[in-house]
This record gives C-alpha cells, sequence and structure tokens, in this order.
C-alpha cells in the first residue's frame, strides 16, 4: 500500500480521548487500510496468489469480512456461522468464487463493518459477548483482538501489494 503519512492525533486517537473512541478509532483505521490494499488494482492483480496459501489481496478483504460477522456477529448474538451465512472455518473464508470482484467483496465488507459498528453500539466495553466458541468475553477484548488481526493483515496485504505492484512493473504485459 501506499506509505502512510505520520497523521496528527484526532480527537478520537488523543491519548485523553475516550478508550472506546480509541478503540473505535484504530479499528477504523484498520478496516479502511486493508481496503485500500485494492486501490488501482486489476481484478487479476486483486486475485494473484504468491504464496502457497490461499491468501491473496482481494482474499484477504474478503477473510476479514468473515472476521467482523464472527466477533461481531457470532459472538454477540451466539447465532450459528451457517445461520449468518458465513465458513465454518477461517481458511475456507479466503476462498474467491468466480462472481467475487473488487467492487462486490468491498461492499460486503463495508457492509459487514457496519453492522458491526450498530451490533456494538449500545455495549459497553465491559459487556460480555456469549457467542464466542472460548466463552463469554467482554467487548474491549474483541476490540484489542480485531485490531491485532487487522494490523496483522494489514502487514500481509503491504507486502503482497508490493510485490504485485514491482512485478508488473518491472514486467509489463
Amino acid at each position: 500500500m501506499p506509505a502512510r503519512d505520520q497523521q496528527p492525533a484526532t480527537p478520537e486517537t488523543s491519548i485523553n480521548s475516550p478508550e472506546r473512541l480509541q478503540f473505535e478509532a484504530f479499528l477504523n483505521e484498520h478496516r479502511l487500510a486493508l481496503n485500500a490494499c485494492l486501490d488501482g488494482l486489476t481484478e487479476e492483480q486483486a486475485r494473484r496468489r504468491l504464496v502457497a496459501s490461499r491468501t491473496t489481496l482481494l482474499g484477504l478483504v474478503k477473510h476479514v469480512t468473515f472476521v467482523e460477522r464472527v466477533w461481531f456477529d457470532e459472538a454477540i448474538t451466539a447465532r450459528p456461522r451457517m445461520e449468518i451465512g458465513i465458513p465454518d472455518s477461517p481458511d475456507e473464508s479466503f476462498i474467491l468464487a468466480p462472481e467475487d470482484s473488487i467492487a462486490s467483496v468491498r461492499e460486503l465488507h463495508r457492509q459487514a463493518c457496519a453492522a458491526s459498528a450498530a451490533a456494538t453500539a449500545a455495549l459497553d466495553l465491559t459487556d460480555l459477548l456469549p457467542g464466542n466458541r472460548r466463552g463469554p468475553l467482554p467487548l474491549r477484548w474483541v476490540y484489542l483482538h480485531m485490531i491485532r488481526e487487522l494490523a496483522r493483515h494489514c502487514g500481509h496485504a503491504d507486502i503482497l501489494r508490493e510485490q504485485i505492484l514491482a512485478a508488473d512493473t518491472n514486467h509489463p504485459s
């Protein structure tokens, strides 16, 4: 992804901001950064596999859509994954269907993030979410876990995007 300049603290990320605003600001920053990994790419580039796993740039955004639904639907509502309409395992969430496109995957990700915000709006950071397979977890833990998960995947996306752009610059079609 393009290098991001250091930005001054916003009211949400100021050290004096309420903890919840800080969590949500960092979570949203990582959501946007991961989504931005697809900016300016062709469908072929977004689907290109450069590692042995199913990890692609488009697959990463599809995967984090799954993750949003696991942590902000399944964990809050305790509904089964089949009812939510998501795969049973994280590995399956990277699988791209022929009809998946940059636009469609981004739209599903946007919808999942909006649903996550709505699902957590009335909750406090100490509220226990009953639907996780590990047992009840506080919302604070889920926010921290999501920030960690998204940060890891942003790093993966940075490296994949850099490789794709370098290869296509050095060997134009």
